[in-house]
C-alpha cells in the first residue's frame, strides 16, 4: 500500500502530518487544511516505514 503525508504552512510555520494517509484520505486532509486557511499544502508520497 502506498502512503502519503501532508505538509503545509500555517501561521508562518511549516508543518508535517505525523500520521500517514491513503491517497483519498490525504486529499481530504488537504481540502480540510486549505479550508482552515493553511497555504502551500502538498501531498508527499512516503516509503514504507517512514
Amino acid at each position: 500500500m502506498v502512503s502519503y503525508r501532508v505538509e503545509w504552512t500555517q501561521d508562518g510555520r511549516r508543518r508535517t502530518s505525523v500520521v500517514s494517509y491513503d491517497e483519498p484520505s490525504a486529499k481530504g486532509r488537504k481540502a480540510d487544511l486549505e479550508a482552515a486557511g493553511a497555504v502551500d499544502v502538498v501531498i508527499v508520497r512516503v516509503k514504507p516505514g517512514e
